[in-house]
């Protein structure tokens, strides 16, 4: 991403990597889930908050706006406003949370993006997701929350456990633009 002192524009790599996180993320949480009505067992946030950790705030908000409404279309449910602001949550909020940790070790920058992963979570799967679920589709509070909070304590761990190995994988250097091309010579 190029920066200048007004505006931020995005460069075709910045926007490849936004569709292929997008793309991830719609196969991990509209094909490859495990749905049980007002649960939905999936790995598909963790695209977004990898979007938000590497590309920054707003295409990680992006990434997880753009992937709800996709993935509203392709399973023929109707865009809960909501369930699409809990996955913009996924994208922004660890990517506000990263100057806290980015300075850290390998340890400080585990346990930051741990602690953002489950702030997020909380914000996102507990609050924004389930009011979507009790106020548009009608579900009844006091019978999911239970449920959901079983959810939330089974799917942060993991979810934190995948983005720390994803964030630290040499895929981070390659999407941040840290890597040095392979080629340094022309060979044609």
């Amino acid at each position: 991403m190029q920066k200048n002192s007004y505006k931020t524009y995005w460069n075709v790599k910045t926007l490849v990597f936004m569709a292929l996180l997008v793309a991830m993320h719609l196969v991990l949480t509209r094909v490859l889930v495990v749905e049980l009505g007002a649960y939905r067992i999936s790995v598909g946030s963790v695209c977004t908050i990898l979007a938000g950790l590497w590309l920054g705030p707003v295409a990680g908000g992006v990434c997880g706006f753009c992937a709800d409404i996709i993935g509203c279309f392709m399973k023929g449910y109707a865009v809960n406003p909501l369930i699409t602001v809990a996955a913009v949550l996924w994208g922004v909020l660890p990517a506000l949370l990263k100057p806290l940790f980015a300075n850290k070790g390998r340890t400080g920058k585990t346990v930051g993006i741990c602690i953002s992963v489950a702030v997020t979570g909380f914000f996102s799967s507990l609050v924004f997701t389930t009011a979507g679920l009790v106020l548009f589709l009608g579900y009844n509070f006091y019978a999911i929350m239970p449920g959901r909070l079983v959810q939330f304590v089974i799917m942060i761990p993991i979810y934190c456990v995948l983005t720390v190995l994803l964030y630290f994988s040499p895929v981070t250097s390659m999407v941040v633009g840290t890597v040095a091309p392979v080629l340094s010579k022309k060979t044609v």
